[in-house]
C-alpha cells in the first residue's frame, strides 16, 4: 500500500522567509501583525501582516530572474525555489504542480499596476510558476475560497494515490490588496486591532499575506525531519450562504468524519487540532459546534491568524506546516489573542506555548465561503 507525505517545506511572511525561522517566532508568541494606515488601500487604520518589499526584492533576486513579475509571483517563486532546492527532485513528468490561492494577482486589477490586466487570470499565474522551474506538466489550480491551501494537500495526496504523479509541490500564497480589504470591510467583518480567535471580545479578522510551498511525495527514503504522513482527510460543502457558516457546523462535522473513517483513528486519537479561526463570530461559533459534535472538545485546538492574520488561500498550507513543525518538536504553539471563550460550546483553546509534550498527530481544519470545509489528519513520521 503506498503511503503519501508532506515533506520539504517553506514559510514566506512577515515573520520570516524560512519556516524554521516563523516556527521559533510562533514559539516566542510574537505577531508579525503590525497597525497600517494607508488612505490609498483604506480609508481607516487596519491591522495586517505585510511582507518586507525590501527583503523580499532581495531574496527573489538571488533566483536571477529574467523578467518581470508581480509581488505575489516574487513571493511563491522564492517560497518554491526553496522547497525545490532542499528536495532535489529532479522535474520530470512523474512531478506535479498544484498552485492553491483565492484571488491570485488580483493587483493586477489595479489602475495603477504596471502589468496586464490579464495577468489576473488564475492561469496566467500558474503558467508563470511552471515555465520559470520548468515543469513538465500544467499547473493545477485550487481556488476554493480559504480551504484551497488545505485542500491542495488533499488533492495531491489523491494524485499520488491514483498513480498519477509520484511528487508534487504545492505553493500557495495571498496579498493584501484593495480588492481583498474593501471586500471583507465591506462585511463589516474587519477588526481593528489584533484579531482574537475564539475570544468573547473577538471583533473580527485581519487580513495578512504569505506564500508557503510543500513537497507531496510517496517516497519515504528522502523525507525531511518535520515530514508527516497524510492518514485521511474530507471535504465537504454544505452550501449554507454566499459567505455565512453553517449554523450547526454540518459541513465542517462531516469533513471531520469522513477524515477519521479514512485514517481508522476516533476523536481520541487526536492529539492536537489546527483551526481555522478567523476571530468573526459566525466562524468561530461554527467550528465551536462541529468540533464538539465530532467529539473533539477536549482536544487542545490553537488557531494561528493572531501571528499572520487570515491569509486567505495560503493559510490552510501555512497552517498545516506549523502543525508539522509543532509535532517534531512536541510543542503546542499558543492560539495568540485568546483570552476568555466566547463561544456557546466548550472548547480547549491552548492559551500558552507547551513544550514538553507527547504528540503523533494532529488535524487540520478549514472552512471557507460558500460553504466549503476541508480537514486533513497527519502523523508524524519519526
Amino acid at each position: 500500500m503506498t503511503n503519501v507525505y508532506v515533506s520539504y517545506n517553506n514559510i514566506v511572511s512577515a515573520l520570516g522567509f524560512t519556516s524554521k525561522t516563523v516556527v521559533e517566532q510562533i514559539h516566542n508568541e510574537t505577531s508579525g501583525l503590525k497597525r497600517i494606515h494607508d488612505t490609498a488601500i483604506l480609508p481607516d487604520p487596519f491591522y495586517s501582516a505585510l511582507i518586507d518589499s525590501e527583503v523580499l526584492e532581495t531574496e527573489f533576486q538571488k533566483l536571477h530572474p529574467k523578467s518581470d513579475f508581480t509581488r505575489l509571483e516574487k513571493m511563491m517563486l522564492t517560497s518554491l525555489h526553496s522547497v525545490i532546492t532542499d528536495s532535489k527532485i529532479e522535474l520530470n513528468e512523474r512531478v506535479g504542480l498544484i498552485i492553491s490561492t483565492t484571488k491570485g494577482n488580483i493587483d493586477a486589477l489595479d489602475t495603477n499596476n504596471p502589468f496586464p490586466k490579464e495577468r489576473a487570470y488564475l492561469h496566467e499565474l500558474g503558467n508563470t510558476i511552471r515555465n520559470f522551474f520548468d515543469f513538465k506538466n500544467d499547473a493545477i489550480i485550487v481556488s476554493n475560497a480559504c480551504v484551497s491551501g488545505i485542500l491542495a494537500v488533499a488533492i495531491a495526496k489523491r494524485y499520488i494515490l491514483q498513480n498519477v504523479y509520484d511528487h508534487v509541490f504545492v505553493v500557495s500564497g495571498d496579498v493584501v490588496s484593495q480588492f481583498i480589504l474593501s471586500g471583507f470591510n465591506s462585511f463589516q467583518a474587519l477588526s481593528n486591532e489584533p484579531c482574537k480567535p475564539y475570544d468573547k471580545d473577538r471583533v473580527g479578522i485581519n487580513i495578512g499575506e504569505v506564500s508557503a510551498t510543500v513537497l507531496v511525495t510517496k517516497d519515504k527514503e528522502n523525507l525531511a525531519h518535520e515530514a508527516v504522513e497524510v492518514l485521511g482527510e474530507g471535504s465537504c460543502n454544505d452550501a449554507n450562504h454566499i459567505s455565512g457558516p453553517s449554523r450547526t457546523g454540518e459541513g465542517l462535522h462531516r469533513s471531520i468524519e469522513s477524515a477519521l473513517k479514512q485514517a481508522k483513528l476516533d476523536s481520541s486519537d487526536i492529539d492536537f487540532i489546527s483551526a481555522h479561526g478567523t476571530a468573526t463570530q459566525f466562524n468561530d461559533e461554527m467550528e465551536a459546534i462541529a468540533f464538539n459534535r465530532s467529539n473533539l472538545h477536549r482536544v487542545p485546538v490553537n488557531s494561528l491568524k493572531g501571528y499572520f492574520g487570515h491569509t486567505l488561500g495560503a493559510s490552510g498550507l501555512l497552517e498545516t506546516i506549523i502543525g508539522m513543525h509543532s509535532l517534531k518538536n512536541n510543542t503546542l504553539y499558543a492560539s495568540k489573542g485568546f483570552n476568555l471563550l466566547g463561544v456557546s460550546q466548550p472548547l480547549n483553546i491552548i492559551k500558552n506555548t507547551q513544550p514538553n509534550k507527547m504528540l503523533h498527530t494532529f488535524i487540520k481544519t478549514a472552512s471557507g465561503f460558500g460553504g466549503c470545509n476541508t480537514a486533513v489528519i497527519f502523523k508524524k513520521t519519526n
